[in-house]
């Protein structure tokens, strides 16, 4: 049939009509949930997605494409990385919800990974009960909870540090390969392209920070981004809550006068409790999901948007 949507790899040619569609769907899903729309800017905004893509090695885009007339209705993104293959933001137009367009996409996404070998990981948000559906119906499996946090920083930023802030700095070059050990260790998987393109900063809007123990390992990493269509706190990983917090208040602290989102192990009670004087609020709430092999946790890992990381 004509109008029977088919799949086919995101060009940059789509990036356009993906950066519309992307806002579209996801403002029209927030605002018939009763919440404002997320992404307050044009289309310009939401083109970051195709251009942060675009630019980390292992990553693409699949888009549906109806013929009659000749229109993209979906898309997704993955990025594969070295121990496992993760599923970015997917939209459906809303003009064509219900149709199985994101069940087709997901399959490709799963086709990928598991010709690849890999798990697929992702993560999604608690509240969009029909994707939580969609992936758990697919083989996906919640293996941890995240409570998603807005703060807005002081003008004049914090008045006060944690302990351990003496021991927080930008990450460099040479701290790429580090911090891929530590990840590895931490959550066992590793993506040193995507923190090695952040300490770059190409693109303008990424910043780095790690901290050391007393004897110098790398204990935590916390990346951030500033870009108006996702000023997000993450990715990051650390060895304790204690390491978490410094470095959760240093990237903050980069945000003055802006109000950044961030996801917070919502097992981690000592640093939600942190948070909360600091003045963040919860806004919603995401689950880390896997369909395939799941090695566990050895210290907190904290997911983020763009790229999406679980």
């Amino acid at each position: 049939m004509a109008n029977t949507p088919h799949i086919r790899e995101m060009t940059r040619q789509d990036g356009n009509t993906v950066a519309a569609l992307i806002r579209e769907s996801t403002n029209r899903w927030y605002v018939a949930a009763g919440k404002a729309a997320i992404f307050q800017g044009g289309d310009d905004t939401t083109a970051v997605f195709c251009d942060v893509y675009d630019a980390l090695p292992g990553s693409g885009g699949l888009v549906a494409e109806i013929d009659a007339p000749r229109k993209i209705v979906g898309s997704c993104f993955y990025h594969e990385r070295p121990t496992h293959v993760s599923l970015g933001i997917m939209n459906v137009h809303p003009d064509h919800f219900g149709q199985g367009i994101a069940v087709r996409l997901l399959d490709a996404i799963i086709d990928l990974a598991d010709a690849a070998g890999k798990p697929l990981r992702l993560v999604s948000s608690a509240m969009n009960l029909d994707s939580y559906s969609l992936y758990t119906r697919r083989g996906f499996v919640p293996r941890a909870i995240y409570q998603d946090m807005l703060l807005t920083v002081p003008d004049a930023g914090f008045s006060a540090r944690p302990p351990l802030s003496d021991r927080v700095r930008p990450a460099v070059p040479d701290d790429v390969a580090r911090i891929g050990a530590l990840e590895e260790s931490i959550a066992h998987i590793r993506r040193e392209t995507d923190y090695a393109h952040f300490i770059e900063n190409r693109q303008g809007f990424w910043h780095v920070s790690v901290i050391e123990d007393e004897a110098g390992a790398l204990a935590g990493v916390m990346a951030s981004s500033s870009h108006p269509a996702c000023t997000m706190i993450g990715p990051g990983a650390a060895r304790t809550e204690a390491h978490a917090l410094a470095l959760l208040v240093a990237e903050l602290d980069r945000h003055r006068g802006r109000t950044p989102v961030f996801l917070v192990p919502a097992d981690q009670e000592s640093l939600v409790r942190s948070m909360y004087k600091l003045g963040a609020r919860n806004c919603e709430l995401h689950f880390s999901q896997v369909r395939g092999h799941w090695p566990g946790l050895e210290g907190l890992l904290f997911p983020t948007f763009l790229p999406e990381s679980a």
